[in-house]
Protein backbone atom coordinates (compact mmCIF):
# COMPACT_ATOMS: atom_id res chain seq x y z
CA UNK A 1 0.00 0.00 0.00
CA UNK A 2 1.13 3.52 -0.81
CA UNK A 3 1.09 5.53 2.42
CA UNK A 4 1.09 9.34 2.35
CA UNK A 5 1.77 11.37 5.50
CA UNK A 6 0.65 14.97 5.85
CA UNK A 7 2.91 16.53 8.49
CA UNK A 8 1.78 19.07 11.08
CA UNK A 9 -1.03 20.84 9.22
CA UNK A 10 -1.72 22.90 12.37
CA UNK A 11 1.73 24.45 11.80
CA UNK A 12 2.23 24.08 8.05
CA UNK A 13 -1.28 24.30 6.66
CA UNK A 14 -1.37 27.61 4.81
CA UNK A 15 -3.34 28.10 1.58
CA UNK A 16 -4.81 24.63 1.32
CA UNK A 17 -1.51 22.77 1.03
CA UNK A 18 -3.06 19.87 2.96
CA UNK A 19 -5.04 19.13 -0.19
CA UNK A 20 -1.89 17.71 -1.78
CA UNK A 21 -2.31 14.54 0.28
CA UNK A 22 -5.84 14.01 -0.96
CA UNK A 23 -4.82 14.53 -4.58
CA UNK A 24 -2.00 11.99 -4.45
CA UNK A 25 -4.11 9.35 -2.73
CA UNK A 26 -7.09 9.81 -5.04
CA UNK A 27 -5.07 9.75 -8.27
CA UNK A 28 -3.38 6.56 -7.11
CA UNK A 29 -6.70 4.91 -6.19
CA UNK A 30 -8.29 5.79 -9.53
CA UNK A 31 -5.57 3.74 -11.18
CA UNK A 32 -6.25 0.75 -8.95
CA UNK A 33 -3.31 1.44 -6.62
CA UNK A 34 -4.13 0.93 -2.96
CA UNK A 35 -3.32 4.14 -1.11
CA UNK A 36 -4.01 5.77 2.23
CA UNK A 37 -3.20 9.13 3.78
CA UNK A 38 -2.58 9.97 7.41
CA UNK A 39 -2.53 13.35 9.15
CA UNK A 40 0.34 13.66 11.62
CA UNK A 41 -0.17 16.20 14.40
CA UNK A 42 2.45 17.84 16.58
CA UNK A 43 1.92 15.33 19.38
CA UNK A 44 2.44 12.26 17.19
CA UNK A 45 5.57 10.39 16.21
CA UNK A 46 6.57 10.37 12.56
CA UNK A 47 5.00 7.26 11.01
CA UNK A 48 6.43 5.12 8.24
CA UNK A 49 5.28 6.38 4.83
CA UNK A 50 6.39 6.48 1.21
CA UNK A 51 5.56 10.19 0.76
CA UNK A 52 5.73 12.99 3.33
CA UNK A 53 4.10 16.35 2.68
CA UNK A 54 5.14 19.70 4.15
CA UNK A 55 3.16 22.87 3.56
CA UNK A 56 3.56 26.59 4.16
CA UNK A 57 3.36 28.38 7.48
CA UNK A 58 4.26 31.50 9.39
CA UNK A 59 7.62 32.16 11.02
CA UNK A 60 6.97 30.81 14.52
CA UNK A 61 5.20 27.62 13.41
CA UNK A 62 7.92 27.07 10.83
CA UNK A 63 10.56 26.95 13.57
CA UNK A 64 8.40 24.61 15.65
CA UNK A 65 7.96 22.27 12.69
CA UNK A 66 11.70 22.22 12.07
CA UNK A 67 12.38 21.15 15.65
CA UNK A 68 9.78 18.41 15.50
CA UNK A 69 11.11 17.08 12.20
CA UNK A 70 14.68 17.04 13.46
CA UNK A 71 13.67 14.97 16.49
CA UNK A 72 11.29 12.83 14.46
CA UNK A 73 13.96 11.78 11.99
CA UNK A 74 12.59 12.86 8.62
CA UNK A 75 16.10 12.79 7.16
CA UNK A 76 16.51 9.17 8.16
CA UNK A 77 13.18 8.30 6.56
CA UNK A 78 14.30 9.84 3.27
CA UNK A 79 17.66 8.08 3.49
CA UNK A 80 15.68 4.84 3.73
CA UNK A 81 13.82 5.66 0.51
CA UNK A 82 10.89 7.91 1.39
CA UNK A 83 9.97 10.97 -0.70
CA UNK A 84 9.07 14.52 0.31
CA UNK A 85 7.07 17.28 -1.37
CA UNK A 86 7.79 20.55 0.44
CA UNK A 87 5.96 23.82 -0.22
CA UNK A 88 7.17 27.30 0.81
CA UNK A 89 8.08 27.13 4.53
CA UNK A 90 8.49 23.38 4.12
CA UNK A 91 10.98 23.98 1.30
CA UNK A 92 13.01 26.31 3.53
CA UNK A 93 13.04 23.82 6.42
CA UNK A 94 14.68 21.12 4.28
CA UNK A 95 17.60 23.44 3.50
CA UNK A 96 20.71 24.31 5.48
CA UNK A 97 19.30 27.47 7.07
CA UNK A 98 16.47 29.98 6.84
CA UNK A 99 15.89 33.48 8.17
CA UNK A 100 12.64 34.45 9.85
CA UNK A 101 11.56 37.24 12.17
CA UNK A 102 14.00 39.75 10.73
CA UNK A 103 17.51 38.59 9.90
CA UNK A 104 17.85 35.88 12.54
CA UNK A 105 19.04 32.68 10.88
CA UNK A 106 17.93 29.22 12.03
CA UNK A 107 19.31 25.83 11.12
CA UNK A 108 17.29 23.79 8.68
CA UNK A 109 17.38 20.01 8.40
CA UNK A 110 20.32 20.11 5.99
CA UNK A 111 18.73 17.66 3.57
CA UNK A 112 19.37 19.93 0.57
CA UNK A 113 22.13 22.52 -0.03
CA UNK A 114 19.71 25.45 0.08
CA UNK A 115 19.81 28.70 2.06
CA UNK A 116 16.92 31.13 2.53
CA UNK A 117 17.44 34.74 3.61
CA UNK A 118 14.95 37.48 4.28
CA UNK A 119 14.24 39.22 0.97
CA UNK A 120 14.02 42.96 0.41
CA UNK A 121 10.34 42.66 -0.46
CA UNK A 122 7.55 40.16 0.00
CA UNK A 123 6.56 38.07 -3.03
CA UNK A 124 2.78 37.79 -3.36
CA UNK A 125 0.74 36.79 -6.39
CA UNK A 126 0.24 34.31 -9.19
CA UNK A 127 3.18 32.28 -10.42
CA UNK A 128 4.01 30.07 -13.38
CA UNK A 129 7.13 27.92 -13.68
CA UNK A 130 8.54 26.01 -16.66
CA UNK A 131 9.31 22.54 -15.33
CA UNK A 132 11.06 20.56 -18.06
CA UNK A 133 8.71 21.91 -20.74
CA UNK A 134 5.51 21.81 -18.73
CA UNK A 135 4.01 24.73 -16.88
CA UNK A 136 3.45 24.56 -13.16
CA UNK A 137 0.93 27.13 -11.86
CA UNK A 138 0.05 28.36 -8.39
CA UNK A 139 0.43 31.40 -6.20
CA UNK A 140 3.09 32.52 -3.77
CA UNK A 141 3.18 34.53 -0.55
CA UNK A 142 6.58 34.59 1.12
CA UNK A 143 9.33 36.94 2.22
CA UNK A 144 12.36 34.82 1.48
CA UNK A 145 15.05 34.69 -1.19
CA UNK A 146 16.33 31.15 -1.66
CA UNK A 147 19.80 30.33 -2.96
CA UNK A 148 20.64 26.87 -4.29
CA UNK A 149 24.00 25.16 -3.91
CA UNK A 150 26.02 24.59 -7.07
CA UNK A 151 24.91 20.97 -7.37
CA UNK A 152 21.22 21.58 -6.57
CA UNK A 153 18.83 21.42 -9.50
CA UNK A 154 15.97 23.95 -9.47
CA UNK A 155 12.49 22.58 -9.98
CA UNK A 156 12.03 24.95 -12.89
CA UNK A 157 12.41 28.37 -14.48
CA UNK A 158 10.12 31.17 -13.34
CA UNK A 159 7.83 32.56 -16.06
CA UNK A 160 5.55 34.63 -13.82
CA UNK A 161 6.20 35.59 -10.20
CA UNK A 162 9.37 35.23 -8.15
CA UNK A 163 9.89 31.74 -6.72
CA UNK A 164 13.39 31.39 -5.27
CA UNK A 165 14.89 34.55 -6.69
CA UNK A 166 12.96 35.73 -9.73
CA UNK A 167 14.70 33.22 -12.00
CA UNK A 168 14.13 29.74 -10.57
CA UNK A 169 11.61 28.04 -8.31
CA UNK A 170 12.18 25.34 -5.74
CA UNK A 171 14.49 22.38 -6.19
CA UNK A 172 14.46 18.80 -7.41
CA UNK A 173 16.51 15.85 -6.21
CA UNK A 174 15.70 12.14 -6.28
CA UNK A 175 12.57 11.76 -4.11
CA UNK A 176 12.67 15.44 -3.05
CA UNK A 177 10.57 18.21 -4.56
CA UNK A 178 10.40 21.80 -3.32
CA UNK A 179 8.31 24.68 -4.66
CA UNK A 180 6.91 28.03 -3.57
CA UNK A 181 3.62 27.29 -5.37
CA UNK A 182 0.56 27.08 -3.16
CA UNK A 183 -2.86 26.20 -4.46
CA UNK A 184 -2.64 23.35 -3.40
CA UNK A 185 -0.07 22.80 -6.10
CA UNK A 186 -1.02 19.20 -6.93
CA UNK A 187 -4.70 20.03 -7.33
CA UNK A 188 -3.81 22.80 -9.77
CA UNK A 189 -1.24 20.66 -11.62
CA UNK A 190 -2.44 17.06 -11.99
CA UNK A 191 0.51 16.18 -14.22
CA UNK A 192 2.88 17.10 -11.38
CA UNK A 193 1.04 14.82 -8.97
CA UNK A 194 1.40 11.99 -11.49
CA UNK A 195 5.14 12.61 -11.91
CA UNK A 196 5.63 12.33 -8.16
CA UNK A 197 3.55 9.15 -8.01
CA UNK A 198 5.41 7.60 -10.94
CA UNK A 199 8.81 8.26 -9.37
CA UNK A 200 7.78 7.00 -5.95
CA UNK A 201 6.10 3.88 -7.33
CA UNK A 202 8.85 3.24 -9.86
CA UNK A 203 6.43 2.69 -12.71
CA UNK A 204 4.80 4.50 -15.59
CA UNK A 205 1.19 5.50 -14.97
CA UNK A 206 -1.72 5.19 -17.34
CA UNK A 207 -3.24 8.54 -18.36
CA UNK A 208 -6.04 9.71 -16.09
CA UNK A 209 -8.36 12.15 -17.81
CA UNK A 210 -10.48 14.36 -15.57
CA UNK A 211 -11.94 17.84 -15.29
CA UNK A 212 -8.71 18.79 -13.52
CA UNK A 213 -6.92 18.76 -16.88
CA UNK A 214 -9.33 21.31 -18.36
CA UNK A 215 -9.10 23.52 -15.29
CA UNK A 216 -5.32 23.31 -15.44
CA UNK A 217 -5.22 24.37 -19.10
CA UNK A 218 -7.52 27.30 -18.36
CA UNK A 219 -5.32 28.37 -15.46
CA UNK A 220 -2.18 28.31 -17.58
CA UNK A 221 -3.86 30.48 -20.21
CA UNK A 222 -5.16 32.92 -17.59
CA UNK A 223 -1.88 33.35 -15.74
CA UNK A 224 0.65 33.51 -18.53
CA UNK A 225 -0.92 33.91 -21.97
CA UNK A 226 1.92 36.14 -23.20
CA UNK A 227 4.88 34.39 -21.54
CA UNK A 228 5.08 31.29 -23.71
CA UNK A 229 3.89 29.04 -20.93
CA UNK A 230 2.91 25.63 -22.17
CA UNK A 231 0.16 23.41 -20.77
CA UNK A 232 1.58 20.29 -22.37
CA UNK A 233 4.88 18.65 -23.19
CA UNK A 234 7.32 16.29 -21.58
CA UNK A 235 9.76 16.83 -18.77
CA UNK A 236 12.25 14.95 -16.63
CA UNK A 237 10.54 15.66 -13.30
Amino acid sequence: MLRIALLYPELLGTYGDAGNARVLAERARRRGIEASSVVVSMSQALPAAQIYLLGGGEDGPQRQARELLAVGGLGARVADGAAVLAVCAGLQILGDSFSVEGDDAFDGLGMVDVTTRRGERRSVGEMAVDVGGRTLVGFENHGGTTSLGVDVVPLGRVLVGRGNDGFTDGFYAPRLWGTYAHGPVLALNPWFADQILAEVLGQALEPLASVADQLYAERVAAISPSRGARPSGSGRR
